[in-house]
């Protein structure tokens, strides 16, 4: 059921020395493959990155919140061609954030890495500095990347009391 694995799914930023089986990383791709697409024009592009050495490089992608993905055995780049779709940014979260479900439901961790609209720690955008080093064609807008991983660490879903409750109007 989709609400036990949200009520389970947290951020994972440690992760197990243990590679992402061939098969398993395929069903992640598939699943961003079929997310929705506002009329199905589906801008985004991907890229799988398993290469440790590019994977410590991206983890200097930005001045804060990049650094796990050194220690990550995969990470998914999502880009997209905003001239495909004027809400490509919504687009490609939608694939990010059935990633990240798809990766808790097959016993991964996950954590979302924001690209667009940050800095890199040596000037510049973090995005230039990704699109650069993966070599990417300009026309492309990196939106994030997700590390994912076999969890090194335990967290416990975030109790219901928690949640934003008075953040929701009910009405009649």
């Amino acid at each position: 059921m989709l609400l036990e694995l949200l009520r389970k799914r947290r951020s994972i930023r440690k992760y197990q020395d243990k590679p992402v089986a061939a098969e398993t990383v395929e069903q992640l791709i598939e699943v961003m493959l079929r997310s929705p697409s506002s009329r199905s024009l589906n801008p985004w592009e991907f890229v799988v990155v398993r290469d440790q050495a590019l994977l410590q490089q991206l983890s200097r992608a930005k001045q804060h919140g990049a650094s796990f993905l050194k220690g990550a055995p995969l990470a998914i780049v999502v880009a997209a061609d905003p001239s495909r779709c004027d809400v490509w940014i919504e687009d490609c979260a939608i694939a990010t954030l059935l990633v990240h479900l798809a990766a808790t439901d097959l016993g991964l961790g996950s954590c979302w890495v924001q690209v667009r609209e940050r800095q890199h720690e040596g000037g510049g955008s973090a995005e230039e500095f990704v699109t650069d080093l993966l070599g990417l064609p300009p026309h492309l807008n990196v939106l994030a990347m997700v590390a994912i991983g076999y969890p090194a660490e335990e967290k416990a879903g975030h109790p219901a009391e928690s949640l934003l409750w008075d953040r929701v109007k009910r009405l009649p």
